[in-house]
């Protein structure tokens, strides 16, 4: 049978092996104790609804009706959507899933209108990073220091009606230490979640 994207919801029970592998991948890659709440504090951060068009999507991929890989995006700003929770399930790596993951996201966010792409990936994940340069992502940190300095990697790619435009957005400067980059990482995930959350009740409410 072939596979089949399918677009669903962190709350359908056929998302629950993509959740719970990025749960388990993350606390095996950064110890379940490097985050208050562990893994699963960050990936249940969002509400399911920020995950719903025109705002996002949550796609999964299925081969045989089993969720073999997924990934999903979110509304960041006007013209940016922020990919979010990208997985593969592990006894099926290097085949291209997760780069056809990407570029399905891509093409779902170029038809809500969305412009730019960006994403962030882990200091502990190099094939996450490797991936995403390979396919066209401009790297918004200095890729010639040490990446625990940065903690969380991000990336952007120009992407729909302004696809092959090279990106503007300045490059992050490090911190000092792991220490340091774990904080500032932590206020920047906390200023998010707070524009996320206002961007969905304001469209709740336009839609109500």
């Amino acid at each position: 049978m072939a596979d089949v994207f399918v677009r669903s919801s962190p709350l359908d029970p056929a998302a629950e092996p993509l959740l719970e592998g990025l749960i388990s991948e993350y606390d095996g890659r950064y110890g379940a104790a490097s985050r208050p709440g562990g893994a699963c504090s960050e990936i249940m951060r969002y509400p399911a609804e920020a995950f719903t068009p025109p705002l996002g999507i949550f796609l999964l991929l299925q081969r045989d009706r089993e969720t073999i890989a997924g990934g999903a995006f979110m509304n960041h700003d006007d013209e940016t959507a922020e990919f979010k929770r990208i997985w593969t399930r592990p006894d099926l790596r290097r085949q291209g899933l997760a780069r056809q993951i990407v570029l399905a996201l891509e093409e779902a966010a170029a038809e809500l209108g969305y412009t730019r792409a960006y994403l962030t990936t882990g200091f502990r994940q190099p094939e996450a990073s490797a991936l995403y340069l390979a396919l066209g992502y401009r790297p918004l940190f200095d890729t010639s220091v040490d990446p625990t300095l940065y903690r969380s990697l991000p990336f952007e790619k120009h992407i729909g009606a302004k696809a092959g435009q090279v990106g503007t957005y300045p490059v992050f400067a490090p911190a000092a230490s792991l220490e340091d980059a774990t904080k500032r990482v932590a206020a920047i995930k906390v200023e998010q979640e707070a524009k996320v959350s206002a961007r969905l009740a304001s469209y709740l409410a336009s839609a109500a």
